[in-house]
């Protein structure tokens, strides 16, 4: 029985960690709410914390002769090395976690039971702070009941707390369908929130050398849901504002909540400095005055900049700016040929931060614009967007969720004009096209459309199930059908890698007799799950 948390213990529960969560890799990945194979929770976890490891094990005996003790530099490298290998949202989330944990303690003689609730208290918070907004019945929520079970312990003894936040977080992560629709009619709880648990059930073994784990929640149905709601910005605001502020950092809290409350797609990101720093803010509203008023309420804004998106194509071109780039992260050879086609760097799907990262530099620029085209992978690449900063690199994220948005946003690249300027154009363009998945069904679900079974063909119009089909070519018809009946001048077809020989020929050749005037285009993409991926501009 352990009473403190050594740098030794830190080692030894990461590698714990990692090897639990390898061994639930497969039930965590199954807890993805999605009739498709493509769950990867599970596996995004393990690729996280595998390079947490890594980062340990290449900094075994040295420690800096000032700053943080042997316990406190063992948790800098394990959430450094988590960082640059998070993989999706919730690597991304458990990374964030690790550094407020670390933060906290870095520079405690020991870490004993109060040492921990705090430490989990910083965590929870690094967390919330990562996620532009955050949703309850997620690892988040898991995170924070088991930092607030550690507080109310109220103990010194280490594994009294330990148990203590690996219980609650269990009992939270039960709770977790209650919170998210989703997961209700999936019958399951979070994938995020299990990994925690499990990671939490290994701190206790390795605290009490007992066996702490604590087997997942039964579902309530083993029919799990196709779709997940998936967070997406509005159309509704017609500007976008930009600033740069000099301010101090809790002023910068009550402006990130009066922004929030005024628009979308909102932006604050500083330079680290203490106690007042630059802020980078932007933010997509109506009232161009109250977003305005809100900076000069927090501190000193300048440069401010407001661009009324319907004029977008009226902006006089600006000065030559060089040294600028895109990075896109596509799976599938076709696709990434037509990234590669239109000058872009491309990433393989599901990278990690450290990977992201990589390719940014490699670019060269200064200036660099990321897409995603995952939803996933979009922490992800904000993630890296803000490790880019600190060596001098801008890079600003375009949230495309489908290989057909980021074409049309690569379509409308233009140097001539100002970068900021350019990636607003991009946004808008990859929000203007409407996407769509087709595939087969791996397992039975309850949809929105109805109920389907393994084989059925289902059409996803933006993640969300519309139309189930037995038969393949008709389905992709049909879905095309229902997209271009709410307007559309072009098609842009992807063949999957499973796609039969001659489906974006039969699908071409339906749109061209029943909307003779709307224009295709069809590639080979050779993404897997989906035979195609179709674009509505």
């Amino acid at each position: 029985m352990l009473d403190t948390l050594d740098a030794a213990t830190v080692r030894r529960w990461c590698a714990s960690g990692l090897a639990a969560l390898k061994r639930h890799q497969g039930e965590i990945d199954q807890l993805n709410v999605y009739p498709v194979p493509d769950g990867d929770t599970g596996t995004n976890l393990v690729l996280t914390l595998t390079s947490a490891q890594q980062a340990l094990a290449m900094d075994l005996d040295t420690l800096p002769h000032s700053g943080p003790t042997a316990h406190g530099h063992a948790l800098r490298l394990m959430a450094q090395g988590a960082l640059l290998g998070a993989r999706g949202n919730s690597g991304v989330i458990l990374s964030q976690i690790l550094r407020g944990f670390a933060d906290e303690v870095a520079m405690a003689p020991v870490v004993r039971g109060r040492e921990l609730a705090a430490a989990l208290r910083s965590g929870t918070a690094a967390a919330y702070t990562a996620v532009a907004r955050p949703v309850e019945g997620t690892l988040l929520t898991v995170v924070a009941a088991a930092a607030t079970a550690a507080d109310q312990a109220d103990t010194e003894d280490l594994p009294a707390v330990a148990r203590a936040a690996a219980r609650a977080a269990t009992e939270a992560l039960a709770r977790t369908p209650e919170q998210l629709p989703a997961l209700a009619r999936a019958g399951v709880v979070d994938a995020g929130g299990r990994g925690l648990c499990v990671l939490l059930d290994a701190l206790v073994a390795v605290l009490t050398g007992e066996t702490a784990a604590h087997p997942a929640p039964a579902p309530r149905s083993a029919r799990p849901a196709a779709t997940a709601a998936r967070e997406t910005g509005s159309e509704e605001y017609a500007y976008e504002v930009q600033f740069l502020l000099d301010a101090r950092a809790e002023a910068v809290d009550g402006l990130r909540r009066a922004l929030d409350a005024l628009g979308d797609s909102l932006v604050v990101v500083g330079d680290g400095r203490e106690p007042e720093g630059t802020w980078n803010v932007h933010v997509h509203v109506n009232d161009v005055g109250a977003a305005v008023e809100a900076g000069v309420a927090a501190g000193r804004p300048y440069r401010i900049s407001v661009t009324r998106f319907a004029d977008q194509s009226e902006l006089p071109p600006g000065p030559l700016t060089t040294g600028r780039a895109a990075v896109v992260v596509a799976t599938g050879g076709g696709i990434a040929e037509l990234f590669t086609a239109e000058g872009a760097t491309v990433v393989p799907g599901n990278p990690s931060t450290g990977e992201l990262l990589d390719a940014v530099r490699s670019t060269g620029a200064a200036r660099v614009v990321v897409l995603p085209n995952d939803a996933n992978t979009e922490a992800v690449a904000s993630a890296a967007a803000r490790e880019a900063r600190r060596h001098g690199i801008k890079v600003s994220v375009v949230p495309t969720r489908s290989p057909v948005q980021a074409l049309a946003a690569l379509a409308v690249r233009d140097g001539d004009r100002r970068f900021e300027d350019d990636v607003i154009a991009m946004a808008e363009a990859a929000g203007a096209c409407r996407y769509a998945e087709v595939c087969h069904a791996s397992r039975e679900a309850l949809t929105v459309a109805g109920p389907c079974r393994p084989g059925d063909v289902l059409a996803l119009v933006e993640g969300e199930v519309h139309l189930i089909g037995t038969d393949l070519t008709d389905t992709c018809a049909a879905v095309v059908d229902r997209m271009l009946g709410g307007g559309g001048e072009m098609v842009t077809l992807l063949a999957g890698l499973d796609a039969p020989a001659g489906l974006t020929d039969a699908v071409r050749a339906h749109v061209e007799s029943r909307w003779p005037f709307v224009e295709v285009h069809a590639y080979p993409g050779g993404q897997p799950f989906y035979p195609l991926l179709v674009g509505i501009e």
